[in-house]
């Protein structure tokens, strides 16, 4: 057997037209990844380096479950594998585990692809006993995903687009506001999605003093902390995403900075993806 059979795609699912799931074969990874780790892949030999969250493992069989979305050159060129092609590189787990002992209620937000990774964490909170609320917002209903898994690990699930096309219509901070209002006494929220969601459902449970744990996985480009990608400022000291979290203490990240340096590499991201387009297309012709 080659290493590179090792990590065989055993199952791909479309959840929407931009977002994959795939099961991937790397039983020495699903042995021992935990809610909110990582992995570093490459689809192939000449390929960039680039960071997956573990959306799920499954021990008995050896796979880990990763969730992306199509944004650059490598998410599309890992989104044209199929079941039965391998992924040349697949490392982990990385990062540190979110940290649940001796949580009794949390109210899980999640936005868009996010939900990927607030999803396991459900999981493992209704797994450990845990009252759990969740709260997953999208654009419209056709970017819902994980919909009947949240359900399966949630005591209570709120749907909400931003068009009213599913579920309820509006931001994750409105439903959130008014559990906390209505007397929903969590223990912690934990809130994974785009960095200005995170911001917001911030500023929704500051004032109550609720502890609010966000993932900055959004930030995070090589995974090792060497590229400086992912650096954000907490408490007023510089972290690194990728090897001091992903998870921090809400209250304390400086979002308006981590959003800034986001921002960097969208155009970087948008070229690399039509080259990638434009060369699949003249080897097609």
């Amino acid at each position: 057997m080659r290493w590179t059979d090792m990590f065989e795609i055993k199952r791909k699912r479309i959840l929407n037209p931009t977002v994959t799931l795939m099961d991937v074969y790397a039983p020495a990874v699903a042995a021992k990844a935990q809610p909110g780790q990582f992995i570093i892949l490459r689809v192939d030999e000449l390929g960039e380096r680039i960071p997956l969250t573990v959306a799920g493992c499954d021990k008995d069989n050896g796979t880990v479950t990763i969730i992306f979305q199509i944004v650059g050159a490598t998410t599309l060129h890992l989104n044209e594998l199929n079941e039965g092609d391998c992924i040349h590189d697949f490392v982990g787990p990385l990062g540190r585990p979110t940290e649940l002992d001796g949580l009794k209620k949390v109210c899980i937000v999640g936005g868009g692809v996010g939900c990927a990774i607030a999803w396991p964490i459900a999981k493992k909170l209704h797994e450990m006993g845990c009252e759990v609320h969740a709260i997953a917002g999208f654009r419209n209903k056709d970017l819902v995903i994980l919909e009947d898994e949240f359900k399966e690990a949630s005591d209570k699930l709120i749907i909400m687009t931003d068009d009213g096309s599913y579920g309820r219509q509006g931001v994750v901070t409105v439903p959130l506001k008014e559990a906390i209002e209505n007397g929903e006494n969590y223990d912690e929220v934990i809130a994974i999605g785009p960095l200005i969601m995170m911001k917001f459902v911030v500023a929704t449970t500051k004032p109550y003093n609720i502890k609010t744990t966000v993932s900055m996985n959004p930030i995070m480009v090589d995974g090792t902390g060497m590229c400086g990608g992912c650096r954000l400022t907490v408490g007023g000291k510089t972290c690194f995403a990728c090897v001091d979290g992903p998870d921090f203490d809400g209250f304390e990240v400086d979002f308006d900075e981590a959003m800034k340096r986001g921002a960097m590499y969208k155009d970087f991201e948008k070229h690399a993806y039509d080259e990638h387009c434009n060369l699949f297309k003249k080897e097609v012709e």
